[in-house]
């Protein structure tokens, strides 16, 4: 599903290589500002939660979003430089260290790191939806959505195994007055 929708990507961006672009408007260029320092302080929380499980799951889960973040940082922050837009911040990168050596009180637990990921992805996911609406240029608009898109499949994963571990939190049922319960 990631290769075609890669490859509809491709073929949209080969369209719109040929248009005009224009200085960015303070909108798109604030829209890569939030979303690069976001994703530049999310790789360093990622690192912590690797430090912190010793669910192989939830460590693979871990390793695709940190991937995930890193490209995505890389490709906006290229782009922003290219574009003249100052780039943020970002926090140290963690050291690896033992699970195990971590006192219960001191660390999250596996559902906990999996609500944060889910957390994180839904704000990414909102910022790429915003910054879709904002950007007047086609190439600005298609990285959001191909950020976007990357993101959503990404969660999609999450939810699955989230859901199959017993990690994500469901609200009651909804019943509507006068209906049945089961």
């Amino acid at each position: 599903m990631a290769h075609k929708m890669e490859a509809f990507l491709d073929y949209i961006k080969t369209r719109f290589d040929s248009e005009p672009k224009p200085l960015l408007h303070i909108g798109e260029a604030m829209g890569c500002w939030t979303y690069q320092a976001a994703i530049a302080d999310e790789i360093p929380v990622l690192e912590m939660a690797l430090n912190t499980t010793t669910d192989n799951v939830l460590i693979k889960l871990i390793n695709e979003a940190r991937e995930l973040e890193t490209e995505q940082r890389n490709n906006l922050e290229e782009f922003m430089i290219n574009e003249g837009v100052p780039l943020s911040s970002s926090a140290e990168s963690k050291p690896k260290s033992d699970p195990n050596a971590i006192p219960l009180g001191a660390k999250s637990t596996d559902m906990e790191i999996a609500n944060l990921l889910a957390a994180k992805v839904t704000g990414n996911i909102v910022m790429c939806s915003t910054n879709i609406t904002q950007s007047v240029r086609s190439d600005v608009g298609l990285m959001w959505i191909r950020f976007h898109t990357e993101k959503s499949i990404y969660g999609m994963e999450l939810k699955t195994r989230m859901r199959e571990h017993g990690w994500i939190k469901m609200p009651p049922s909804f019943y509507p007055p006068g209906a049945p319960h089961e």
